[in-house]
């Protein structure tokens, strides 16, 4: 746990958290927090146990703002793509009169992103660090919604010039990943839509233009996922028409060698039957008659074949 005195977005290393309950001369405490340390800060800043709870829970909790007599908690999660896979990352945070509270269960960049910014902006109420805070991760949208475009891009490309079992796996993983990140971008939106509109003693009125804006940019993404998903849909029906164009490749191949064949088992079994007269079979150049007919016979018909693309 870091306990810092931030200060016109200048930070100061405080060694014992009990320092952060008492009001500041100025500026604001950032207390940054991971899940051990909950139970210490419950008894300082009289934390509900519900929230607590929910916060030890296995599960990633849905974004989301309770307001609370001294404090609000909010709930933001943030996203990250690795590996070619989405994950969310849970942020959990405190704001009170005159400190902030974050607490998560894994490094997020958006912690470490945020100090820059604090001293840029001169930062000096914990309302606005909410702001930079919720904004960052935001835009870390942004971010992952360039990546999944391009692997749109690529997986695009990649089926209708090689086109492989695989695909069809990657396009599933894909569709079930947008599918299970847009339940978490209604309840983000909503969430950002309760700090620009619900009047909140805690947070200043000027932030409320600031927020509009984030509200906005989670709107462009909530629509963007969307066409991600018909993208994706797109791409299965792309992998199903060049499979079954590639069946009728092969069924025209097979087709195609079936006709060349034909006359030749006709012929060759024709001669095959056991009548005692058959002038031919007697004929010295008979066997090498019939073996040249087969050949130019077959590369007429594969002459022709390919002349129609049949081949």
């Amino acid at each position: 746990m870091k306990i810092r005195l931030v200060q016109n977005g200048v930070f100061e290393i405080l060694d014992s958290v009990v320092e952060a309950t008492r009001h500041p001369e100025s500026g604001f405490y950032w207390i940054d927090a991971d899940t051990d340390d909950l139970l210490l800060l419950q008894k300082l800043f009289n934390i509900d146990d519900l929230v607590i709870e929910d916060i030890m829970a296995d599960e990633e909790q849905r974004p989301k703002i309770e307001v609370h007599e001294q404090l609000y908690y909010i709930v933001v999660n943030s996203i990250r793509y690795d590996d070619e896979e989405i994950f969310i990352r849970e942020l959990n945070i405190f704001l009170g009169e005159y400190f902030v509270i974050t607490v998560t269960k894994q490094k997020l960049n958006e912690i470490r992103a945020v100090k820059p910014i604090l001293l840029q902006e001169s930062v000096d109420s914990p309302d606005w660090f909410v702001y930079h805070m919720i904004d960052l991760v935001v835009d870390n949208y942004f971010t992952v919604i360039d990546k999944i475009e391009t692997k749109i891009e690529i997986l695009d490309e990649d089926i209708l010039i090689h086109n492989k079992k695989s695909h069809l796996n990657e396009i599933m993983g894909l569709r079930s990943e947008i599918l299970w990140l847009k339940k978490v971008l209604g309840p983000q939106r909503d969430l950002i839509a309760a700090l620009k509109n619900r009047n909140l003693r805690l947070i200043d009125e000027k932030l409320q233009k600031y927020f509009s804006d984030i509200h906005e940019n989670m709107i462009k993404i909530t629509e963007t996922f969307e066409t991600f998903r018909d993208l994706v849909g797109n791409l299965r029906e792309a992998y199903q028409l060049n499979l079954a164009n590639r069946a009728n490749e092969v069924m025209r191949t097979f087709t195609a060698l079936t006709t060349i064949f034909m006359p030749m088992t006709v012929i060759t079994g024709l001669y095959g039957m056991n009548f005692k007269v058959m002038p031919e079979l007697d004929w010295k150049y008979g066997y090498f008659m019939v073996i040249g007919f087969f050949i130019l016979m077959a590369t007429t018909m594969i002459f022709i074949f390919r002349k129609k693309e049949w081949l």
